[in-house]
């Protein structure tokens, strides 16, 4: 516990889990009722067919494969069945073509040439047709050149024996080295796990491969089983949803030598977008695993599969390693296979933790107030309320990150996108107070406009007064390089030195 709390960090807690469920340190949880699955966890799939009708013809139209995907129990009845069956029926004609010729009564007569020598009852018919069947020929049974009907019977029986043993000797080779035990020695985790890999939430479970022979072309799939209910009403029981676990990357293809683990990121394409901790409380769905692979010593198929409820998902957990390198080689710890340890994981789903980064972005207050809704006291609140949402959470992220998403690293531009008079003051705010001063001109001006037309005369010679005080008084600020630019601080005209051109933009701009 020691060395994985120095190499994980304390915030770290190994949890080994077993096959009920429990055995990591959390409360009991009540004892809730088994669900029915559809998919064991040794793969196999619970689905009856019933009612058929007359479809139950078509097995008979594959009766090959029907034979195949029998129980061993009902494959050696049938084979010992058949065998049976062929025997007495083939001993049966050789006794009647010995009944029809009489040659049952005249067995012991050595100037009479029967059709098969030595048979003269059942028993001893029986043996003639194993010794030629078996091609034992212990040479005291024989046909003879007397009884053409005996040569076409063995020529009948020579065929009708080579099909029944290429029909079930086969069938019974089949179903040997079906790859199906090879699927005994693929491992699945016995949960699966949602943490954060990579900056993203993650659910994650692990296969493995208990033979030194390796699984060529292994590919992986993994299929969302639930039901839901479309908008039309239309109700689908157990419908299956695509979880992506690498296909677009190429993750999918496996080269299944050491455990591994199956990642699949949560995101905007994932049905397990809206996903949180507490929803996986009441949610029912099932996690198909589906394994596929060439068996590299028979070149045959195999096929591997389980499932994971959503009472064997995880939320916070990651497994344990089980690699580790020896001397000239890696070990592979399986006891630790299944094992887990909880990690600091946000129990929100992805859609909320995107709603709450958006919320307390600092770019959606600029948006919010050009929206027209709200007054400019109303803004100017809800600037000051987003930035220091926005300083508070960039305060949690690292020094980069919060460079990139201060108000300090903003663009110059995003300052200058306001229109409105409260906009363009909490643009101000962030510039020196000499040329606050200067900017704040333009804005006594703007007021005045409102004045009546009796006054109007009035209200600009007193606007033009109190614009040459704060003017000059702004200008006598500066230094001394831009004061003579401005005209030596006297009040006047700040573009005495500009070019002729800019002068008469200048000119019209104020008239």
């Amino acid at each position: 516990m020691s060395a994985l709390r120095k190499k994980f960090g304390d915030d770290y807690q190994v949890v080994t889990t077993s096959s009920s469920g429990s055995g990591f340190n959390q409360p009991a949880p009540e004892k809730k009722r088994k669900r029915q699955r559809f998919v064991d966890k040794n793969g196999r799939c619970n689905v009856q067919h019933g009612n058929l009708g007359g479809e139950t013809s078509r097995y008979l139209s594959d009766l090959f494969t029907t034979l195949v995907d029998l129980k061993w129990r009902y494959n050696l009845f049938i084979f010992i069945l058949t065998y049976t069956v062929a025997w007495l029926f083939m001993a049966s004609m050789w006794w009647v073509i010995a009944y029809i010729r009489g040659d049952l009564n005249r067995a012991h007569d050595d100037k009479y040439t029967p059709c098969v020598a030595n048979v003269y009852n059942f028993p001893s018919a029986f043996l003639f047709f194993i010794e030629t069947e078996a091609t034992i020929g212990y040479g005291y049974r024989y046909i003879t050149d007397k009884c053409p009907e005996g040569i076409i019977l063995f020529l009948f029986q020579s065929i009708l024996g080579s099909i029944v043993d290429a029909f079930l000797i086969g069938c019974m080779f089949i179903k040997m080295s079906q790859p199906k035990k090879r699927a005994e020695t693929l491992m699945f985790s016995e949960h699966a796990a949602i943490s954060m890999r990579d900056g993203k939430l993650t659910l994650m479970f692990r296969v493995g491969n208990l033979r030194n022979s390796h699984m060529v072309s292994a590919q992986i799939r993994c299929k969302l089983l639930k039901s839901r209910q479309t908008p039309e009403g239309e109700f689908l029981p157990l419908d299956q949803l695509e979880l992506d676990v690498g296909f677009s990357t190429g993750a999918d293809q496996l080269f299944l030598v050491s455990p591994l683990t199956i990642c699949h990121v949560i995101d905007t394409k994932s049905p397990f977008y809206e996903l949180s901790q507490r929803s996986m409380q009441t949610e029912q769905f099932e996690i198909v695993v589906i394994l596929e692979g060439i068996v590299e010593t028979t070149g045959m198929t195999c096929q591997a599969r389980t499932s994971y409820t959503e009472d064997e998902v995880l939320w916070g957990h990651r497994f344990f390693p089980v690699i580790s390198l020896e001397e000239g080689f890696f070990k592979v710890d399986y006891s630790q296979f299944h094992a887990t340890f909880e990690v600091p994981t946000p129990p929100y789903s992805v859609k909320e933790q995107e709603e709450a980064l958006l919320m307390s972005s600092p770019l959606m207050a600029p948006s919010l107030c050009n929206s027209g809704e709200r007054n400019s006291l109303d803004c100017l609140e809800l600037l000051e309320d987003t930035e220091s949402a926005a300083a508070a959470a960039a305060s949690k992220l690292p020094a980069k990150l919060q460079k990139m998403t201060g108000r300090d690293g903003l663009p110059r531009k995003l300052l200058r996108m306001s229109s409105t008079a409260s906009e363009m003051t909490y643009s101000l705010g962030d510039l020196p107070m000499k040329l606050q001063r200067i900017s704040s001109v333009p804005g006594v001006a703007e007021a005045d406009r409102h004045l009546d037309s009796s006054d109007r005369h009035m209200g600009s010679a007193k606007t033009a007064k109190m614009g040459a005080d704060p003017m000059s008084q702004s200008v006598a600020d500066l230094p001394p390089k831009l004061q003579r630019m401005a005209g030596g601080g006297g009040g006047g005209r700040m573009d005495g030195h500009l070019p002729p051109k800019l002068r008469k933009m200048n000119s019209e701009r104020f008239t």
